[in-house]
């Protein structure tokens, strides 16, 4: 595994950095784009992470930019580390609908032709990009957290589900939390991980909550307008989670919808969750 990367931009922000990179990436055999906000105190210490994976059609970019995160990243003394959502370039597999393909990598590693040879961001987020930026940045490995908004928050919560000795700390934001029984879900995990299904317990929050749960609490936000509710499917998440007794918050906010307004909106409570618990 090459360590090496480029920098694309570095930016004052809140006495902090907030940089731009890429990297040569051996899991999905491509260039990989993503972000990483140190607040001031990485210059002098090894700061808590916390991970932020983005939804459908999304690039690293979009939460940087939109999420106004790293405000509150300074000052709670938390790092953020924003990856890409799919591999890119030219090659590489595609589909025109937006909700397959690159910008919808889902978080998966993809078994199923064509997207096999590149379409593996489990392996990516869980691995390979966290041995880069420890090894790169100051970044305090032993305190890690995960959020993530729509697909991200899929991603977010199957990945904390899954190793809850590595992230002692998960939130989401309208997560699609019921794949194995929606359109944004039986679709892409069929294309990935063929018609199997399972194969794709691994990758459905809320299989996973009623199977393993999680030994944290978990933090959900959730706007009652939002225009994809029957694609999220948050009720079969929070019945998992009443049903396992699971500690957390699952809170439905009145009159949000999908969009970074919303995610813009709860982004501070989120941070303080995750920072409370990475000390």
């Amino acid at each position: 595994m090459t360590l090496a990367y480029e920098t694309l931009s570095e930016n004052r922000s809140f006495g902090g950095i907030q940089g731009v990179y890429r990297h040569q990436s051996q899991a999905t055999g491509t260039a990989m784009t993503f972000a990483v906000y140190l607040p001031p105190e990485a210059r002098n210490r090894k700061v808590p992470v916390l991970w932020y994976l983005s939804g459908l059609t999304c690039t690293h970019e979009n939460a940087m930019t939109k999420a106004g995160a790293q405000e509150w990243a300074a000052e709670a003394g938390i790092a953020l580390i924003f990856p890409d959502t799919s591999p890119r370039g030219e090659g590489v597999a595609d589909d025109p609908a937006y909700d397959l393909g690159q910008g919808a990598g889902f978080y998966v590693d993809a078994t199923e032709a064509p997207w096999a040879p590149h379409f593996r961001m489990w392996h990516y987020v869980t691995h390979e990009l966290p041995e880069l930026v420890f090894n790169n940045f100051a970044l305090d490995r032993d305190a890690q957290g995960i959020t993530g908004h729509s697909m991200g928050g899929h991603g977010a919560l199957t990945i904390a589900m899954t190793f809850p000795e590595r992230y002692k700390s998960v939130s989401a934001f309208a997560p699609i939390a019921n794949p194995s029984e929606s359109d944004w879900g039986r679709k892409q995990l069929t294309a990935y991980l063929g018609a199997d299904k399972a194969a794709w317990r691994g990758h459905d929050s809320t299989l996973l909550m009623r199977e393993r749960g999680y030994p944290g609490e978990i933090l959900i936000d959730q706007g009652t307008d939002d225009q994809f509710l029957d694609l999220l499917k948050p009720e079969a998440l929070a019945h998992a989670m009443t049903g396992r007794r699971q500690p957390g918050c699952f809170r439905m906010q009145q009159g949000y919808d999908h969009s970074y307004f919303f995610v813009q909106t709860f982004m501070a409570d989120h941070i303080q969750w995750h920072t409370e618990r990475l000390g």
